[in-house]
């Protein structure tokens, strides 16, 4: 799938601005952590793009979220691989485990994004360029703050062979590349 149809598919099935913004995020975050990786970047980036395709339809409930994106993915003909990534990005539809470099990645790539862009919102000029990565390390750590944000997945990151402030500042780079695109 080239991804201009991608991102038809996102449009068709997303009508929130902040989730499209996420799921652009996740797609350049996956892919600069594909370049890092030595994996495929476009495969990535595509799972990156497409991993809450179904959010509006299941009505965010964890239990069922991912299973209706890998049926419209499937029917697509989009690479197995990518629909079992992001299938299992959210274990509590999956009920299985994530056991590939891939799996890890996109776990912790999509969840970092939501830690960036709240971190930046802190910040008094809401710039993304302003974040920097102890800053996000910091607010991993605090409760009330990511209460929403999932730190394990986060973690993730070492499981795909990146260490934590490598993953933060990749993530946060790759942000910044598009921040004009996600108001940041």
């Amino acid at each position: 799938m080239k991804r201009n149809e991608a991102i038809e598919l996102l449009h068709q099935y997303i009508a929130s601005p902040n989730l499209r913004k996420h799921s652009y995020a996740s797609e350049v975050v996956m892919h600069a952590l594909a370049m890092r990786l030595g994996a495929d970047p476009e495969k990535w980036a595509l799972a990156g793009l497409l991993h809450d395709l179904d959010v509006e339809l299941v009505n965010a409930d964890p239990r069922k979220h991912g299973h209706e994106t890998v049926r419209i993915l499937s029917e697509k003909g989009i690479d197995p691989e990518i629909t079992e990534a992001i299938l299992l990005h959210n274990e509590h539809a999956a009920g299985g485990i994530r056991t590939t470099v891939f799996h890890h990645a996109l776990a912790a790539g999509e969840t970092i994004t939501g830690l960036i862009t709240a971190t930046a919102l802190v910040y008094p000029d809401k710039k993304l360029a302003s974040v920097k990565a102890k800053s996000v390390k910091k607010r991993m750590k605090e409760k009330l703050f990511a209460a929403s944000v999932n730190r394990d997945h986060i973690l993730e990151c070492e499981q795909a062979g990146i260490p934590l402030d490598e993953f933060i500042q990749i993530s946060l780079d790759a942000m910044c590349s598009i921040s004009s695109e996600l108001g940041l």
